[in-house]
């Protein structure tokens, strides 16, 4: 019997988790249908569009995710401490983004009609902030305004109605660095080893892609949970971009029995492909320092986010700067 999904979710515990969200029908989500050659392609786009538009709303920030033909993959960051500094109005605006409210709430918003409300009008507003506030930091409505936008999308292109995805979405408690950063390796790799792609860099409709894209002029993608950059920001990622990025090379290489697909052998290093010198990488990512900065304790050499203990552990900096050097 599947657990409740407050049992599922503690962030007294982590506020870091790993949602997959299935398709329910046979018929593909994205991807081309080899039954009936239809290309779906194009959802792809919907998903992702979506799940960025989301971190303008909620008080949760997405670590990874990746698009796949029939499901998805998305690693979420739930930041409790930044929705208990908005302010009343600041909550209803957001939840306005994605839902109508009440009309307590939209009169709220417009000043002059503030002024109007009673004191038993106020505290019925004042209760529902906190419902909303609450809401705002919630995985379970955070994924079911991803997946019930698309589910209507999709329903009504496909031209019927029903169920579009499973029962409800998976989620996965990642407790500490070490698992954070293998699952969240894990996620980008996933087109690669499904064979969808060869290199990360042209893994569509993924969150190494979009990292790399922006590494290249020098940023960090807006929508996107940051990594460390050496700057004292609370709740960065628990490691430097470069070393995140050449760690998610080194593992699509490692060729995995279970999986087809892997970053070709003969393919040339990163930096290579990408056109651009160590020294010009070293710019381009400056502040990204070759120490393994805020990472504690083992760090997984990936070859996936597996249920048991068959990973191949690097211990220690040393190994660290031997591997990404």
């Amino acid at each position: 019997m599947p657990r409740a999904r407050k049992h599922q979710v503690s962030l007294q515990d982590t506020p870091y988790y790993h949602c997959v969200s299935r398709c329910v029908r046979r018929s593909f989500l994205c991807g081309i249908d080899s039954y009936s050659g239809k290309s779906y392609e194009h959802r792809r786009d919907w998903i992702e569009q979506r799940l960025l538009a989301l971190t303008d709303t909620f008080a949760i920030e997405i670590c990874a995710y990746a698009i796949m033909s029939n499901h998805t993959h998305v690693v979420l960051h739930v930041d409790a401490t930044r929705a208990q500094q908005w302010d009343a109005e600041a909550v209803l605006n957001r939840w306005h983004q994605m839902f109508a409210g009440t009309r307590l709430t939209q009169l709220y918003c417009v000043e002059e009609e503030r002024e109007n409300l009673s004191s038993g009008e106020l505290h019925q507003v004042e209760r529902l902030v906190e419902l909303y506030r609450e809401r705002l930091t919630d995985i379970s409505w955070f994924m079911r305004s991803l997946n019930e936008y698309i589910a209507r999308q999709a329903n009504k292109e496909d031209g019927c109605t029903g169920r579009f995805w499973e029962g409800r979405f998976k989620s996965q408690a990642l407790l500490d660095e070490q698992a954070l950063l293998s699952c969240m390796a894990y996620v980008d790799l996933n087109p690669i080893r499904a064979q969808m792609a060869n290199t990360p860099e042209d893994s569509q409709y993924t969150s190494i892609r979009q990292r790399i894209k922006a590494a290249i002029n020098g940023t960090q993608p807006t929508k996107l949970k940051p990594f460390d950059t050496n700057q004292g920001e609370l709740e960065q990622l628990p490691c430097h971009l470069n070393q995140y990025i050449e760690l998610v090379e080194f593992t699509g290489r490692a060729i995995r029995a279970d999986k087809a697909g892997s970053i070709p052998a003969n393919s040339d290093a990163l930096l290579t492909r990408l056109g651009i010198d160590v020294d010009s990488w070293l710019e381009l990512t400056q502040g990204f320092e070759h120490q393994f900065s805020g990472l504690a304790g083992r760090l997984t050499a990936l070859q996936g986010c597996r249920q048991h203990d068959s990973s191949q552990r690097i211990r220690g900096s040393g190994n660290a700067k031997r591997l990404f050097g």
